[in-house]
């Protein structure tokens, strides 16, 4: 009997599915009979309400994943997928926003057609993705068939609608949100050439790339580019002049896209900022790498990431997933480490499209007059907040050789072109296959499927070994570098191509031994393809982290998570140091800014007048030197090294002309300043601190709803950090420590909590962790993932 009994216990441990962890006999457990699975899954969760999802087969895990993400971000979910398909006026109706109508956030999403473009890109996937996303889909519909009225999440209950079913090209819709939060530049294009009426000299200022700071991992700039100056081009740049109801268009048209943008916490202002680095084991105290990464998206309740360990005998993987998407974005698997940032490419073009007066819907090109394409898109606009009757507004998109019409100035009709509208160039097949890669070349392999934003991929596994990658699709033009616009009716703006993968900027173990990406401008002029490099950050947190890095030799995790949490801020500090030595301050701010540590510390008064003054003194300049049009318009991610490179080298042809020199007009700042902050916190000065005039807000699209919003409510936080310091603060979405060979010591967390439920006791379980600067261990091997788990669920076919 004993060995018949021997015999069934080891036949079941033969045949269990790979990768299963052991029983935990008093763990609490809940089985579910679903719909859609081959065999049982098992999703055990921690103390935070991280999912351990343990299948047999990857289809099985997708379902699981879709199941356990619809159980905590299902209306995140479906939000997202409405608001990249034009559909959020069906819910909300004709809501005002600080820029119209939730109307007029539906008909910029329907001019892209990303939800047309999803379902051509549907059939060009790989067959394995594609089951994937059928998988994940099955696994959402699974959880939305099991809910009642009264389970329902609350927004749901709220809006008085129930969500329909999850299509795999819903997934796919999502992404490109992020396209359009990472990559949006044409509005660049015709604020630049407005400002060609600039005389040469400060044009080449204003634009110039090259800063001391500069943390360049590819190329150099020489003698032979002036300097680093980038030569200004016009292209007849004159005729793209805005008027001024042109100008006013363009605002109106970017305020839409931020509302838009805010509620699904996906705005990223100046194309965002985030950090990455990674450390040979040369460089730690253990011999082996460190990855880290901190992507900064607005805060945003629930948090735009949702944190998950996916196993299955291909797939072993843990970290930040983007609900609504299958696999994990940002993380590690068994192997091998990986994070990313914006780089900044130039990947959308405006061409000026002449129509036929005689035949409105021909335009002309080279060969003559061609018809353009009429897309008629019906949106549905919910009638009242007490009732869920809708009404139909059709909106007439133009789509032209070059894209859809989408920015007129009068009787001119601009076209946008943009990698994102081409059905190739998708942003999750890549992630698909970084969760199975083992060694730099899957890693490399997988990248050359990336379709989406331009990324700064930072690598590291277990055999020692560190990387970087640039990756995406970024446009070779025919002529010129598309930073301003094209005319429409010649081809000198088409595009030839896309930058050869091989040829996209990397390194592999550099003698370095580490690499950093914080936004900067990575390649220097003498690399071939500069149009990988034109909006990018002031190199302020990229050097910050460069010098912290280089200064030890035996750097551990915590060196790492201190890093992380840095708050210096390099041109502030500098900005108050030549206050000082011009004596550009009464004798009270000078001492206050000379004994000054550089560091954005809620508490600081000297960090916020500092920061009032920069202000100030960047308005007066650009009041002083731009039309009042240019001025209100005028907005550049290199801004800070152009007031950095003012306040070092006071260029006469910049100063206004009231002013005699820069002290005097440091002194005028001052007092501006002073007078800012008494209407914005009061004539108590002891109040003047950086946290009391900057609180971190989270934005849930219903917290302001009357006597039923509150639910959903953060209290806002003093912030520490700034946008020049490697903590942003407020912008931080989450924080990865990775360790490759000692995976039990990943460090990982977001600013809230996995739930969106507000009765949930992981809505913002994370939220004081996060603020505090503790990043929380994040398990991986089975006995870990054993030893953590609270809770399990069982998925029963």
């Amino acid at each position: 009997m004993k060995k018949k009994s021997l015999l069934i216990w080891l036949l079941l441990l033969a045949f269990a599915p790979l990768g299963c962890y052991a029983q935990e006999p008093n763990l609490p457990r809940q089985e579910i009979k679903t719909v859609g699975l081959k065999s049982k899954v098992t999703i055990r969760r921690d103390d935070r309400g991280i999912p351990y999802i343990e299948a047999a087969n990857d289809s099985d895990l997708y379902f699981a994943q879709g199941y356990a993400t619809a159980q905590d971000r299902l209306w995140q979910m479906d939000l997202l997928r409405r608001a990249a398909r034009g559909e959020l006026s069906e819910i909300f109706g004709r809501q005002p926003t600080a820029a119209g109508t939730i109307v007029d956030e539906d008909k910029r999403w329907r001019k892209y057609g990303f939800a047309r473009i999803a379902e051509q890109t549907l059939p060009l996937m790989t067959q394995e993705l594609r089951a994937a996303l059928a998988s994940y889909a099955r696994g959402v519909n699974a959880y939305i068939a099991s809910l009642d009225e009264k389970s329902l999440p609350p927004e749901f209950k709220i809006l008085q609608y129930r969500p329909r079913d999850w299509q795999p090209t819903d997934s796919i819709v999502i992404g490109k949100i992020l396209a359009d939060g990472l990559s949006t530049t044409w509005r660049f294009d015709l604020v630049k050439a407005s400002l060609q009426s600039l005389p040469a000299d400060k044009l080449n200022q204003l634009y110039n790339i090259a800063n001391p700071d500069d943390v360049l991992l590819i190329g150099k700039d020489s003698a032979q580019t002036e300097n680093g100056k980038r030569k200004t081009e016009n292209g007849k740049s004159s005729v793209f002049n805005l008027s001024e109801a042109g100008f006013a268009e363009l605002t109106k048209a970017e305020n839409v896209r931020k509302n838009s943008l805010e509620r699904v916490g996906l705005y990223a202002e100046d194309l965002a900022a985030s950090n990455n680095w990674v450390i040979s084991g040369k460089r730690t105290a253990d011999g082996k790498p460190i990855l880290a990464n901190d992507p900064h998206l607005p805060a945003s309740v629930p948090s735009v990431w949702y944190l998950v360990n996916l196993n299955s005998p291909n797939v072993n993987a843990a970290g930040a997933s983007l609900p609504g998407a299958p696999g994990v974005i940002l993380g590690h698997n068994a192997q091998i480490a990986w994070g990313a940032t914006n780089v900044g490419p130039d990947v959308q073009d405006l061409y000026l499209e002449e129509f036929n007066a005689a035949n409105q819907y021909q335009y002309k090109t080279p060969q003559g007059w061609q018809d353009a394409q009429i897309r008629r898109e019906e949106i549905k606009v919910r009638k009242s907040p007490v009732s869920t009757d809708t009404e139909t507004e059709t909106l007439e998109v133009t789509q032209t050789r070059h894209g859809p019409i989408y920015f007129e100035d009068g009787g001119r009709r601009y076209a946008l072109k943009w990698t994102a509208f081409d059905p190739n160039n998708n942003e999750f097949e890549a992630f698909f296959f970084l969760n199975r890669a083992r060694n730099w070349d899957d890693f490399r392999a997988a990248l050359k499927k990336y379709g989406g934003a331009m990324q700064n991929f930072v690598y590291a596994d277990t055999a020692g070994n560190i990387g970087w990658y640039a990756a995406g699709r970024v446009p070779v033009r025919k002529t010129r570098n598309g930073s301003v616009p094209y005319d429409g009716t010649t081809d000198a703006g088409e595009w030839t191509g896309t930058v050869p993968f091989e040829e996209l900027p990397n390194l592999y173990n550099p003698p370095e031994n580490f690499i950093v990406t914080a936004n900067q401008r990575i390649v220097g002029q003498s690399y071939k393809y500069q149009e990988i490099v034109r909006d990018f950050a002031s190199p302020y947190r990229a050097r910050r982290l460069y010098d912290l890095i280089s200064a030890n030799q035996k750097i551990t995790v915590e060196n790492v998570n201190e890093i992380q949490h840095d708050i210096f801020n390099i041109p502030l500090s500098r900005f108050a140091r030549e206050v000082v030595k011009n004596k550009g301050a009464s004798d009270e701010t000078s001492k206050l800014l000379a004994d000054w540590d550089g560091k954005m510390n809620a508490d600081s008064k000297a960090a916020l007048l500092v920061s009032e003054m920069q202000a100030v003194f960047s308005k007066r300049i650009l009041d002083a030197n731009l039309s009042a049009a240019q001025r209100a318009q005028f907005r550049s991610s290199m801004l800070s090294s152009f007031l950095d490179r003012l306040i070092t080298e006071k260029p006469s042809n910049w100063l206004p002309k009231e002013f005699a020199n820069y002290g005097d007009l440091l002194k005028a700042c001052e007092k501006d300043a002073r007078e800012n902050l008494i209407k914005k916190l009061g004539a108590d000065a002891a109040k003047w601190t950086w946290g009391e005039a900057n609180k971190i807000r989270f934005n849930h699209p219903l917290a302001s709803v009357p006597f039923i919003g509150g639910q959903f409510a953060i209290e806002p936080l003093p912030l520490n950090g700034a946008g020049n310091s490697p903590n942003v603060g407020s912008n931080v979405s989450m924080r990865l420590i990775a360790t490759p060979g000692n995976w039990d010591a990943t460090r990982h967390g977001i600013a809230l909590g996995e739930s969106g439920l507000p009765n949930s006791p992981h809505y913002k379980d994370q939220l004081d962790s996060w603020y505090k600067g503790i990043s929380p261990v994040f398990p991986f091997s089975q006995p870990a993932v054993k030893k953590a788990s609270k809770e399990a669920m069982v998925l029963i076919p």
